[in-house]
């Protein structure tokens, strides 16, 4: 067997991520029998490219910290970006997306290194995975736009890292998995493994009674997972639905108050808008802000 031919390429400008096709010449491949062992990925192995895929994250973070940067050394209307009210809004609301998202990334790894001796654990991650993997998937997009947007004409010019993110962004629901065949395999773990059921449930309810909108949304949970019937209908808003209960659940156990209550009420208790920027409560902005500014 011989390389003829290696062709590297770039997709849509991309040449960080180049991809490259290989020609092989004379080469021969062993029959397999009906018997033999199927080439397939076996589930710890799809967990782990899962939980690789997470990584877009690491770019919302990016993405987020580089507006923060950009605002707070550009200046517009007499005053710095970063000052005015609008984008404060703007830039905090983005940040309080990464926060939530960066929790339910950490927990997720957790259960994973745990279920290598803890059975539970191990079904817990099978579940969340792709939860987490549906959110950040669906959620990087919006994230990078407006933090792009944040930058102005000097977020869409290729000698700054915003053109490249932007690009990368809706990547991660095409090379990792569509939204409907990562919500298909939720739907599939929980047929699977109904006991599952409980855990992931638990998981939420270990903040119960500590915000309504959490409670509320648990209830609702409750009663969609008790619901088979249409069940692949209303498969993308129950996976949405468990990660943001699963973020707000952790974020209240983990975070400061202000901003687990911030998360509950704005994506939980319907109190936002379809846009980042509509936060009802300011005295939020200045934490959020200040956790998401890059420190020199």
């Amino acid at each position: 067997m011989g390389l003829a031919e290696a062709l590297s390429r770039a997709n849509n400008g991309d040449y960080v991520g180049v991809q490259c096709d290989l020609k092989l010449r004379s080469m021969s491949i062993s029959r397999r029998g009906r018997d033999a062992p199927r080439s397939k990925l076996e589930p710890d192995g799809r967990s782990d490219l899962s939980v690789e895929s997470l990584g877009e994250v690491a770019q919302d973070n990016e993405a987020v910290a580089q507006a923060v940067h950009h605002a707070h050394h550009r200046s517009a209307f007499g005053k710095r970006l970063a000052d005015h009210d609008l984008m404060q809004n703007v830039l905090a609301d983005l940040a309080l997306e990464v926060e939530a998202s960066v929790a339910l990334t950490f927990r997720i790894a957790r259960s994973y290194d745990e279920g290598h001796n803890d059975p539970a654990a191990k079904r817990l991650s099978r579940l969340a995975v792709a939860v987490g993997k549906y959110s950040s998937n669906k959620r990087i997009i919006p994230v990078i736009g407006e933090a792009l947007e944040c930058h102005g004409g000097a977020g869409y010019v290729e000698e700054g890292p915003m053109p490249w993110l932007y690009r990368e962004a809706p990547l991660n629901g095409i090379w990792e998995g569509s939204g409907n065949v990562i919500c298909l395999d939720v739907l599939r773990a929980l047929k699977r493994d109904p006991d599952s059921v409980p855990l992931l449930l638990n998981e939420i309810g270990a903040a119960r009674g500590a915000n309504r909108h959490l409670d509320a949304t648990l209830q609702l949970l409750e009663t969609e997972l008790r619901s088979p019937e249409g069940a692949e209908a209303r498969a993308r808003h129950l996976t949405e639905l468990l990660a943001k209960a699963l973020q707000a659940s952790l974020l209240i156990q983990h975070a400061s108050n202000p901003i687990a209550d911030a998360f509950c009420e704005s994506r939980l208790g319907g109190r936002w808008g379809s846009a980042f920027g509509t936060l009802q409560d300011p005295s939020v902005f200045p934490t959020l802000i200040e956790r998401a500014r890059p420190q020199s």
